[in-house]
């Protein structure tokens, strides 16, 4: 934005707020949104050379809220405009935006950029634009498509939410559980797809991470009571922990079993550490509690031999009957493998063949693989690494994938 990393960090710790306090007063989303992010230009125009408000979230509010107002009048005469576009009159007063903590405006888009009416996609980018303050350039370079084709899908989630006739507040008590789900769920998508990309030339993208990391700050600062938000933190602190060791300089893939343990970040394994020990102590475990309860027991593994895959097993199989997801009986395959050796693993591998979620997935293949090789089946395992180099769409997968199979393979002749 500015080139001043500490005013491009207060500019996208701002934009929700200001967003928030803009909807909430006039009750159209996108015409505030493209508002807030003409103030957010000026503010990264001006104050590097004039210096940061004393009250900036003010500041950029009365900035965005004279742009909007320009662009309603601009757009339609004020009658129209007042029963189309704005909120019954008890809502506009002076000093609306005052009327909730700017945190809570928030977490109140956090919602509305997850509403389940939309597709995970749509709200993934919306979330990304409006909660996250990236630019559209910068979410479609993420995810690999065009500026124009994210522009489409952004303004049609918009539009739909403006069809929708969502109200600018929290859900009350019966729909916020399963709200606060899909906010959750998208944060979990933004920080997978960060960690570890779907498809392109980088294993890994490091400002999705990060963002997913910082819009879960922000929910659990706001809900530090919900246990399973705790969770969701301390996964992705205790998995982004061994980003620094995931990777060689040439940009390879390191499997966790070979990987430098010294490299992981310790600040936030104990951070993580700290958050699931304190949620787990509720007693209410869930999805992301049990995730993270595993993240941390590969964290705290001196090496890879030492790592508790009785314990993880267990874990596995707590969460296979909470979720049922094949990823999750992947994962728990994999551990059986571990614990109790290859061929338990491979007999449950044999019962997820034929899930359609998985059939086409080359980690299916990539585990096959590894499990065969752990048997000794040596021309098996190469046949299953090549078949998951075949389906991956990462290049540096493709490339880790490829390069297994080619150790198994006899050497010439001496």
């Amino acid at each position: 934005m500015t080139g001043d990393p500490a005013t491009e960090d207060l500019l996208r710790e701002l934009a929700p707020q200001v967003l928030g306090a803009l909807v909430r007063r006039y009750g159209h989303f996108a015409a505030a949104e493209d508002a807030v992010q003409e103030a957010l230009l000026a503010a990264a125009l001006r104050w590097p050379g004039e210096g940061v408000p004393d009250n900036p979230r003010a500041w950029l509010i009365t900035v965005a809220s004279r742009r909007l107002t320009d662009l309603l009048r601009s757009e339609q005469a004020r009658r129209r405009r007042e029963e189309t576009w704005t909120l019954p009159e008890e809502r506009l007063s002076p000093a609306a935006d005052q009327v909730a903590p700017a945190a809570d405006d928030t977490l109140v888009l956090l919602f509305m950029c997850c509403h389940p009416s939309l597709a995970p996609a749509s709200q993934i980018a919306l979330t990304l634009r409006a909660v996250g303050g990236l630019t559209t350039r910068e979410i479609a370079r993420a995810f690999m498509v065009s500026e124009g084709t994210m522009t489409r899908r952004i303004t049609r989630a918009k539009e739909q939410i403006k069809r929708s006739g969502l109200p600018f507040r929290l859900p009350g008590e019966d729909e916020r559980s399963v709200r606060l789900g899909a906010v959750l769920h998208v944060l979990y998508l933004i920080f997978n797809e960060g960690y570890s990309s779907s498809s392109g030339p980088h294993l890994q993208r490091a400002e999705l991470a990060a963002e997913a990391i910082r819009l879960a700050r922000v929910v659990h600062h706001l809900l530090t009571d919900d246990p399973e938000v705790a969770g969701l933190l301390a996964l992705m602190l205790l998995t982004d922990a061994r980003r620094p060791a995931r990777t060689s300089p040439d940009g390879a893939l390191i499997p966790m079993a070979e990987q430098d343990r010294g490299l992981w970040d310790a600040a936030a394994i104990e951070e993580g550490i700290a958050l699931v020990t304190a949620a787990l102590s509720r007693r209410t475990p869930g999805p992301y509690q049990l995730q993270a309860a595993i993240a941390a027991l590969h964290d705290e593994a001196p090496t890879a031999e030492e790592t508790d895959w009785p314990q993880i097993v267990a874990l596995y199989e707590r969460l296979l009957e909470l979720s049922g997801n094949p990823m999750v009986a992947l994962n728990h395959a994999v551990a059986v493998a571990m614990a109790r050796g290859p061929q338990a693993g491979l007999d449950l591998l044999e019962r997820l063949r034929h899930d359609d979620l998985l059939a086409g997935d080359h980690r299916l293949y990539a585990v096959r693989a590894h499990l065969l090789e752990m048997s000794g089946d040596d021309v098996a395992a190469i046949e299953a690494y090549d078949e998951a180099a075949g389906r991956a769409m990462s290049r540096p997968q493709e490339r880790y994938l490829r390069a297994r199979a080619a150790r198994l393979k006899p050497g010439p002749p001496a």
